[in-house]
């Protein structure tokens, strides 16, 4: 699942030497969505981006209500993340449209595949932050979809760790880490930073692991750095 949250600045402002995320001013739609979560008990976090690119991860995921949440953080702060899509849906007369919500167009058929195709995308753009939902359902499963992971190793990007935390009612991106390679030590930093934070049904939370699964999406486009996971998720 793709969490899908709207560009809405330049990435010209965003001031990369203070690593301030450079929020727009708050017009009185924004603070009616940060008002309705107040409303609710919500506090919302926002760390500032250290790099003009990076990919954001979302977890836990077990509710419908998570949509709603996230949207109303998403449009209250204004959040420059771009998502994904088939390409067959960015054809006139929709294309613009989709490409203003921040949608990226990515075409599966491209030599290496989809996360080649994306790593490309990164190098042709000066800025991009692609927003992701590991687990890819709302169900229980014993692992994560691993294509942040390669994503972020295969782009050289940091990683955003987004939450939804219904027991201290907080939302918002908490901190960014940076992959070494290094499955287990990579996946320990998630855990830490997960360990306090849960999702409004717990039990349908996935473990967080990656699966390890050959692909020969992965032979066809070697990653910048070590990678041990082969998942694209």
């Amino acid at each position: 699942m793709l969490l899908c949250i709207r560009e809405r600045y330049a990435p010209e402002e965003m001031s990369l030497d203070s690593s301030i995320f450079p929020s727009p001013p708050r017009n009185p739609f924004r603070r009616f969505c940060l008002w309705i979560l107040s409303l609710f008990g919500w506090r919302t976090v926002l760390a500032p981006f250290p790099e003009a690119k990076g990919v954001v991860v979302v977890y836990p995921h077990t509710s419908n209500w998570d949509f709603v949440v996230g949207m109303l953080y998403r449009l209250g702060h204004a959040v420059p993340v771009h998502w994904l899509g088939k390409h067959s849906l960015f054809r006139w007369p929709f294309a613009g449209l989709l490409q203003r919500l921040g949608g990226i167009a990515i075409d599966r058929r491209t030599p290496g595949g989809a996360i080649r195709s994306i790593v490309d995308e990164f190098d042709r753009r000066e800025f991009m932050w692609l927003a992701l939902a590991p687990e890819g359902t709302r169900s229980y499963t014993d692992h994560l979809k691993s294509g942040f992971y390669q994503i972020a190793l295969a782009a050289g990007v940091p990683c955003g760790l987004g939450h939804i935390d219904y027991v201290n009612k907080t939302v918002g991106i908490g901190t960014f880490v940076s992959f070494s390679g290094d499955m287990d030590e990579d996946m320990d930093k998630l855990r830490a930073f997960y360990a306090d934070k849960q999702g409004l049904r717990p039990e349908q939370a996935s473990e967080l692991r990656l699966r390890l699964l050959p692909s020969p999406e992965a032979d066809a486009a070697p990653p910048r750095q070590d990678m041990r996971e082969r998942d694209p998720g």
